[in-house]
């Protein structure tokens, strides 16, 4: 665990931290970044997680990952990168608690038909969704909107930006403007995104049958990990030995991440948080040679578990749904519950279509179900 005596000179130190959008009290038993935690884990956004589509829709087995168990990997992952590089733990769990905070139900068919949806009215994004469910939709304290989350978290949960949205951000928008970095651990919450979904799907993968043991050594990270676990356990059945390999897979990327950081930081020669911002790119990174095994996986990944034709059937069915609640409560927000239809209906274009897209955005995968069956009734 890092504390403020461990952290490097260039970790986000919440002393030094531009603070929340409308000031509070310090906590008296916790750090700011262990509050904006504790704020993203009681959050209703955060719960519906559980059931929200991570690759494979909820009732589709109760075993796959959601997009809570996968925040709940990339939260482990990122807290111990961040300690190897003792860098600020509290702030980097907190961004990778929060990052798919404003993801849709039915995970990327969901966001892809939504964005279809909002075109004419500035386009869905979950990443710039996120930060609005923690700005503006989470609605549980007395003096403001939203968590109230520290500046930093917030920048890690917008990974990334259009100029046109990020002059609307303000302060969070900024640096999309003027082409700056974000602190470290903004950095590896976004890489061990990837990392997490990579290796998880693969295991989900297998388990629902779509991808072979065969088809999954043609990939170099997975065939020299299988290597290595076939050689120690030769009579070793695949559900065991298909995790030996996924485990030891991460700990490679893993590993690889943290030591080819550790050289970019020491060859940039930051000593703040202020270089890494004007850092000419990301410090956080893999080896070319371990990115390269990375990607060939995220690409292999997309050709035969994401565009299986298992998927694009439930991927068509989650399209439908999403684009027919659209469209339905367009023509009557009424169909939608009284908060959201009242303020719906006292605005008028795109602010309209937002609250609809907010409303349909923040539905679990079974309602969005329920609610497109109720449109029949």
């Amino acid at each position: 665990m890092t504390t403020v005596d461990s952290m490097k000179s260039y970790a986000a130190n919440e002393s030094f931290s531009r603070g929340r959008r409308f000031d509070e009290p310090r906590p008296a038993y916790r750090g700011e970044y262990q509050r904006d935690r504790d704020r993203i884990i009681h959050s209703t956004a955060f719960r519906r997680l559980v059931y929200k589509t991570q690759v494979f829709v909820n009732h589709e087995g109760d075993l796959y990952r959601t997009r809570l168990t996968h925040s709940l990997e990339v939260s482990q992952i990122g807290r111990s990168v961040a300690v190897a590089l003792g860098l600020n733990e509290a702030l980097t769990e907190a961004i990778c608690l929060a990052h798919d905070l404003g993801h849709t139900p039915f995970g990327h068919a969901g966001q892809d038909t939504l964005n279809a949806c909002m075109r004419d009215f500035g386009g869905f994004e979950h990443n710039l969704q996120s930060l609005r469910v923690v700005d503006e939709l989470e609605a549980k304290y007395a003096d403001f909107p939203g968590l109230n989350l520290m500046f930093e978290t917030r920048e890690g949960i917008l990974k990334h930006c259009s100029a046109r949205n990020a002059r609307a951000l303000g302060d969070v928008g900024e640096r999309f403007l003027a082409r700056t970095q974000p602190g470290l651990e903004a950095q590896i919450a976004n890489l061990v995104d990837a990392v997490a979904y990579n290796n998880h799907d693969v295991d989900d993968g297998f388990r629902a049958g779509l991808l072979t043991l065969e088809q999954l050594r043609e990939q170099a990270l997975f065939e020299q990990q299988f290597e290595k676990v076939h050689a120690l356990y030769p009579e070793l059945e695949d559900r065991r030995l298909i995790y030996e390999i996924i485990r030891r897979m991460i700990g490679t990327v893993v590993t690889d991440l943290i030591e080819e950081t550790k050289r970019q930081i020491e060859e940039a020669g930051v000593e703040s948080i202020d270089e890494v911002r004007a850092a000419d790119g990301p410090l956080v990174n893999m080896s070319a040679a371990v990115y390269d095994q990375h990607k060939s996986l995220k690409r292999f990944l997309n050709r035969h578990l994401y565009r299986h034709e298992q998927k694009l059937e439930m991927t068509r069915r989650a399209q439908a749904i999403v684009e027919e609640l659209f469209v339905a409560y367009s023509g009557d927000v009424a169909l939608m519950p009284g908060e959201f239809a009242d303020r719906a209906a006292s605005l008028g274009g795109a602010d309209r279509a937002r609250v609809i897209a907010d409303y349909i955005a923040g539905m679990t995968d079974r309602y969005a179900i329920a609610a497109h069956e109720g449109l029949a009734g």
